[in-house]
């Protein structure tokens, strides 16, 4: 194909249903666990507030969940392109403004609540946010 990126997958390579969510959840996990860490380091080793500390985690949570997804979730076997990242950091930008959104709207309303526990439900709110912008987006035709 003319565009290096733009692989469909053949039926043939084409995870099972069980294997692609599991493949989104995996890799949603690993970009969840990447951003707690930071955040919880953030707030508590180096004492910032935690709208700052997880600017941080999301930046490199982002990252991780780009190479997750596209190794897990949508089973890419082409080497990762610029083009491919910036759509991913299109969709994941869009999806963290909601996450992040939601994340200090908990924080403001409920300001004793731990930043975990607002960082877990503001997560919840933006997967479904995630999952069609990187199905539809950023990985378009790969499942």
């Amino acid at each position: 194909m003319a565009d290096d990126d733009a692989e469909a997958m053949s039926p043939a390579r084409r995870p099972t249903l069980l294997h692609h969510w599991a493949g989104f959840l995996a890799s949603g996990l690993i970009a969840l666990s990447v951003d707690a860490t930071i955040l919880e380091t953030g707030v508590r080793l180096f004492g910032l507030h935690p709208l700052i500390a997880r600017l941080l985690g999301i930046s490199c949570a982002m990252l991780a969940g780009w190479l997750a997804h596209r190794t897990l979730t949508f089973m890419l076997r082409s080497r990762p392109t610029f083009r491919e990242f910036a759509r991913y950091a299109a969709v994941a930008w869009t999806t963290q403004a909601i996450n992040y959104g939601t994340f200090a709207s908990i924080l403001i309303v409920q300001p004793a609540l731990p930043p975990l526990a607002a960082l877990l439900a503001a997560s919840l709110v933006a997967t479904i946010f995630a999952y069609v912008g990187m199905r539809y987006g950023a990985f378009r035709g790969r499942w």
